[in-house]
């Protein structure tokens, strides 16, 4: 498996309600200091109805200003959809939300 495809298999595993951050899918695909391959991988993302590519945010809980499919609106609707909330700032409550190692 490549290291796109590693990527691919963790963000197919973040439950919906649920964020992971960049570094939390790099960790889990393999190395910690993939982050940033991470976003390259999910901005190139070849499959969006099945990589649920929208539950990646930064580890602040933001999401993508350049998101891959529209801009971090259509992020925010599509993680608002499966219900997480977000905070008055434009944060996702990363206690509640994050997706659990």
């Amino acid at each position: 498996m490549n290291t796109f495809e590693k990527i691919y298999e963790v963000v197919k595993s973040i439950p919906k309600g649920k964020v992971a951050t960049y570094g939390q899918v790099a960790l889990l695909a393999g190395n910690p200091h993939w982050a940033r391959v991470v976003g390259y991988a999910l901005h190139n993302n070849p499959d969006p109805q099945t990589i649920p590519c929208h539950r990646v945010v930064n580890r602040e809980g933001r999401v993508a200003p350049n998101y891959a499919f529209g801009s971090g609106e259509v992020q925010r609707r599509l993680l608002e959809a499966e219900g997480v909330v977000f905070e008055q700032d434009g944060r996702v409550d990363m206690a509640k939300y994050c997706m659990k190692l």
